[in-house]
This record gives C-alpha cells, sequence and structure tokens, in this order.
C-alpha cells in the first residue's frame, strides 16, 4: 500500500512512543500526537510527554501537536482535527513522512476517516434540563445513545452533559462527506502487549510518575489559576492528585483508585481498537 499516513497506537505504557519515534528516525518522518492530553502546556508527567525520548542518536525528530494550548483552556476534537489537517499536510508538502501516535482512539478515528465536522454549540436549554439530573441518569441516558469506549465521557457532571450535548447535535445533523487533505491511505500498527504486562509497565510507571514529580506538577497548575474542577475534568492523574491535594482522598486512597482507573482506562483503548478492527480497519499488531 501507498501509504499517506503511518499511525502508531496501543494501550497506554505500551511503548508506543518509542517505537514510533524509532520508525520516524528510520524512515525521515515526524511525529504528530493523537492524545487529546498532551496538546497543554504544564500537563508534561501526568500525560506522559516523555520528550526525551524523541531524540535518536543524538537526532531530535520533529513533534507536532504537543504544548499548543494552555491548561485549563478547552480543547476538542474539531479543534485536534483541523490542527491535525494544517500540520499534515505541512509534513507532505515537505515530503516527509507523517506517523501519528497515540492511544486516544477518537481522535485517530477522526484524522484517519477525514469526515468532516462541525463544531458542536452550546445548546443551553438541553443543559438546563440536564444539570437537574443525578449522576447515574445521566450515566444512563448517554449509554442510550452510544457505547462508551474510549473516553473519560464518564469523569465527573460536566464532562457527561457535554457528551450528551455532542451526541445529541450529531444525531440531528447527517454526518458530512469526507473533507479533502484528509490521509487516504492510512497504515496501521498496534503496540502488541500482554494484559499482564500491561498492568506491570502500568503500575511500574505510576509509581515512577508520583515520585518523580507528578504531584508538585498538579500543585503547579494550582498555584498558576488553574481551577481543581478544570484538573479533574481532565481525568486519571489529574482528578486523583487534584482529589489527594484537597484532602479528599489520603495518599493511598489516591494511588490505589488511581491505579486502577488506568487499567480500565487501557482496557478501553484496546475495547476501541477493537472495534476498529470490525469496523474493516487493518491494524499490524507487533511486540514493542
Amino acid at each position: 500500500m501507498n501509504e499517506d499516513l503511518i499511525c502508531i497506537l496501543g494501550p497506554t505504557a505500551s511503548g508506543k512512543t518509542k517505537y514510533a519515534v524509532n520508525l520516524a528516525h528510520r524512515i525521515g518522518g515526524e511525529i504528530i500526537s493523537a492524545d487529546s492530553r498532551q496538546v497543554y502546556r504544564g500537563m508534561d508527567i501526568g500525560t506522559g510527554k516523555d520528550l526525551a525520548e524523541y531524540t535518536v542518536d543524538g537526532a531530535a525528530i520533529p513533534y507536532h501537536l504537543i504544548d499548543i494550548v494552555d491548561a485549563g483552556e478547552k480543547y476538542n476534537l474539531f479543534r485536534y482535527q483541523q490542527d491535525f489537517l494544517k500540520v499534515y499536510t505541512d509534513i507532505r508538502r515537505r515530503g516527509k513522512m507523517p506517523v501519528l501516535c497515540g492511544g486516544t482512539g477518537l481522535y485517530i478515528d477522526a484524522v484517519t476517516s477525514g469526515y468532516s465536522m462541525a463544531e458542536v454549540p452550546e445548546n443551553l436549554e438541553l443543559r438546563s434540563e440536564l444539570e437537574l439530573l443525578s449522576m447515574a441518569e445521566l450515566i444512563k441516558r448517554l449509554e442510550g445513545m452510544k457505547s462508551l469506549h474510549n473516553t473519560t465521557d464518564t469523569d465527573t457532571k460536566k464532562r457527561v452533559i457535554r457528551a450528551i450535548e455532542i451526541e445529541t447535535y450529531r444525531q440531528s445533523h447527517p454526518e458530512m462527506r469526507r473533507s479533502e487533505g484528509f490521509p487516504l491511505n492510512t497504515r496501521f500498527i498496534g503496540m502488541l502487549v500482554s494484559r499482564d504486562e500491561r498492568v506491570k509497565k502500568i503500575d511500574k510507571r505510576l509509581k515512577e510518575r508520583l515520585e518523580g514529580g507528578m504531584i508538585e506538577e498538579v500543585k503547579g497548575l494550582l498555584e498558576n489559576g488553574i481551577s481543581p474542577e478544570d484538573l479533574i475534568y481532565y481525568g486519571l492523574e489529574y482528578k486523583f492528585v487534584t482529589l489527594y491535594i484537597l484532602g479528599k482522598l489520603t495518599y493511598n486512597q489516591m494511588e490505589s483508585q488511581l491505579a486502577t482507573a488506568i487499567h480500565q482506562f487501557a482496557k478501553r483503548q484496546m475495547t476501541w481498537f477493537r472495534g476498529m478492527e470490525r469496523r474493516g480497519v487493518r491494524i499490524e499488531w507487533v511486540e514493542p
């Protein structure tokens, strides 16, 4: 296949960044991140940017869509699709191979399928109605509208309401045609890691992050004016570490609950990728 794009995907802690960087080094490519949280400046340890990995044999591998907006800002799928298209077009224009790397299945789908999207406006009337519902009622309503896969839609009430708002809009607006400029032929390579190995890697990496400054990173974000609600909105590390800093969790509770949440997140990621395969996407699974 004469590919327009190579996509390296896999669950968290599967080694996809290292694999993608080494591949880009061999073929003269450039990395495009497909991670919904690595777009934020100052959110480094918790999102696993690992920027030191973008150097191979002394050569810096160019990367894109990392550190492009301030923490606290709301970045969304529509903006990511537009930002991807600009970067992808530029890399192709310069004769380089774009290597998409990440674990956010929704972002990967959005750019490899290339369907045009309209930015979903706020529906204040719907929001007012949803605010009256309990978290359990909101989740049940969302589950009735779509399958929940690789999302953090149910982390907070604000997220669930926004997810329902988006799905309501999508159902009332038929899917538009494929937009021009997006890759037509994508080669998908997935990181094949056993469940036991994945669990070990996640636990090891979490301990390293907690001991390596992740709590200080979150404290710094709070001191710089990012609200606790915004950090909790980002989910996983930022949610549980913020709750610990606020005194709502003990250290052991935070570490235990966060580990469980990351394991569940990795499982949802794999569910998403298997869903892509059921829809006809061919993924070459390799050991990293």
